[in-house]
C-alpha cells in the first residue's frame, strides 16, 4: 500500500471529536434510529443492528472514518427499512406488484460478476437497480428528490475515489449506474471488509435468510410500482450463500452463475478488500484479510455448491470467465440467448463502452502471498467447487 492520502488524513482529524462515542455504541445506537421512525414489529430488525454497531465498535483498529462509515451503515439501513414499511403501509398495492422471471447473477466475487450485471443491463427490456435506487430505495421520486439522492450517491462514490485512489482501479462505482443487491440486503459479509468483527461471523452462519430476501422483493416491488414494468436483472456475490432462501422468494428465476479459477479470485478479492478496508482501519492485517476472506468465500461456495443440486437446469445458466473475460463479442449474445432476452444490433453496438477499461485507470495486479495463503490452501479449500468448474469447462 502507498502512503495514506492526504484527504483522509484530514478526514480522520476532523472526525476524531466525535470519535469517543465509539465507547458507547448503544447511546450512539439510540441517536441514529430515533431519526428513522422505525415501525410498530420491526424491533427484531433494529436489534440486529445494535448489536452490529456494538460488535463493530469493539475493532480497536477502527479509524475515526471507520466509526464514522459503521453509523452510516447502520443509519441507511435502519432508514431504507422504515422508508419501505411506511410506502407499503400506505400503498398495500405494492406488494401486490409481481416481480416475474428475475434474473439473477452470482458466484464468487472477482468472477466478471459485475461485467455480466452490465452486459445484460444493455437491454431496454431489462431493469437494473441503479447505485442511486439502491442506497435511497424509494417510489417515482420528484426531480429535486432524484437529484439529492444522486448526489448522495456521487458522495459516497467520490469518498471511496479521493481516500481510496487504487480502489476504483479494481472496482469502479458509477452512481447513476447499475449496481449489486449488496447494498439493499440487510446482513451481509460485507461489513468484515470495513472492520474485524468475529462476532459477527457466528450470528451470520446461523441466519435464517428468507425474511431478508421478503425484504429485497419489497424493495423491487417500490421500485417499480406505478412504472413500466421490466424484467429484473440483479447481481451480487453474496447471494451465493443464500440460494436456498432466494429461490424461496423468487421461484421462477434464472440464476446466472459465474465462475473462475478461485486462486485469482480469492488474491484479487483480497487486494480489493485491502484498499478498501485502508479506509477504515489502521494498521491493516493482511494476514487477517486473507485468513478471513479464505473462510468466508469458501463456506459461502459450500452452501452454494448445496443449493445447487435443487436448482432446475433450465433455470441455471453457467458462465465461464472466458465469456466475457476474454470474448465478449460471441460470449454475450450467448449469455442473452441462455436466459431467453434478445441480442440485437443496438444492444451490440453498446457493448465496447461496457467491456472497455474506466478511463484514467490502471490494471490490477495482486498476490496471495500478501495476505499468509498459497494455492495449495485456496485449492483445497475449494476443492469441490474445481470438480464443479472442471465439469463446466469440459461441457
Amino acid at each position: 500500500m502507498s502512503a495514506t492520502p492526504i484527504a483522509l488524513t484530514l478526514a480522520n482529524l476532523l472526525l476524531r471529536p466525535g470519535f469517543g462515542t465509539r465507547r458507547n455504541p448503544d447511546r450512539a445506537f439510540d441517536r441514529l434510529i430515533a431519526t428513522t421512525a422505525q415501525a410498530d414489529g420491526d424491533q427484531p430488525f433494529a436489534d440486529d443492528f445494535r448489536l452490529l454497531l456494538r460488535n463493530w465498535s469493539r475493532d480497536d483498529s477502527l479509524t475515526p472514518v471507520g466509526w464514522a462509515s459503521a453509523q452510516a451503515h447502520v443509519r441507511r439501513q435502519l432508514g431504507n427499512r422504515a422508508r419501505i414499511r411506511r410506502l407499503i403501509s400506505q400503498h398495500p398495492a405494492i406488494e401486490r406488484e409481481p416481480i416475474e422471471q428475475p434474473v439473477f447473477v452470482v458466484g464468487l466475487p472477482r468472477t466478471a460478476t459485475t461485467l455480466t450485471h452490465s452486459v445484460l443491463s444493455l437491454s431496454a427490456e431489462h431493469r437494473c437497480p441503479l447505485l442511486w435506487e439502491l442506497l435511497t430505495p424509494d417510489m417515482e421520486p420528484t426531480p429535486d428528490q432524484r437529484r439529492r439522492a444522486i448526489t448522495a450517491a456521487r458522495r459516497m462514490v467520490g469518498a471511496i475515489d479521493l481516500f481510496a485512489p487504487r480502489f476504483r482501479d479494481i472496482h469502479p462505482l458509477d452512481a447513476e449506474g447499475p449496481d449489486e443487491c449488496t447494498f439493499a440486503l440487510p446482513h451481509t459479509v460485507m461489513p468484515l471488509s470495513q472492520a474485524r468483527i468475529p462476532n459477527y461471523t457466528v450470528r451470520h452462519y446461523e441466519r435464517d435468510f428468507i425474511p431478508d430476501y421478503r425484504y429485497l422483493k419489497q424493495i423491487f416491488q417500490v421500485l417499480q410500482y406505478g412504472r413500466p414494468r421490466r424484467r429484473w436483472v440483479l447481481k451480487s456475490p453474496m447471494h451465493l450463500e443464500n440460494l436456498d432462501a432466494l429461490r424461496t422468494v423468487f421461484p421462477d428465476a434464472t440464476i446466472v452463475w459465474t465462475h473462475r479459477d478461485p486462486v485469482a479470485v480469492v488474491a484479487s478479492f483480497c487486494s480489493l478488500v485491502e484498499h478498501g478496508m485502508a479506509i477504515t482501519v489502521r494498521p491493516l492485517d493482511l494476514h487477517g484479510i486473507g485468513a478471513t476472506w479464505l473462510d468466508v468465500l469458501s463456506r459461502a461456495m459450500t452452501r452454494g455448491l448445496a443449493a445447487r443440486a435443487s436448482i432446475p437446469a433450465e433455470a441455471l445458466v453457467d458462465v465461464p470467465y472466458s465469456w466475457l473475460g476474454s470474448h465478449p463479442a460471441t460470449g454475450a449474445p450467448r449469455l442473452y440467448e441462455s436466459i431467453g432476452a434478445r441480442w440485437t444490433s443496438a444492444t451490440a453496438a453498446r457493448l465496447p463502452e461496457i467491456t472497455a477499461r474506466p478511463k484514467g485507470t490502471r490494471p490490477h495486479s495482486y498476490d496471495l502471498a500478501r495476505y499468509g495463503l498459497t494455492r495449495a490452501a485456496v485449492e483445497a479449500a475449494f476443492a469441490d467447487y474445481n470438480t464443479v468448474r472442471a465439469e463446466i469447462d469440459r461441457s
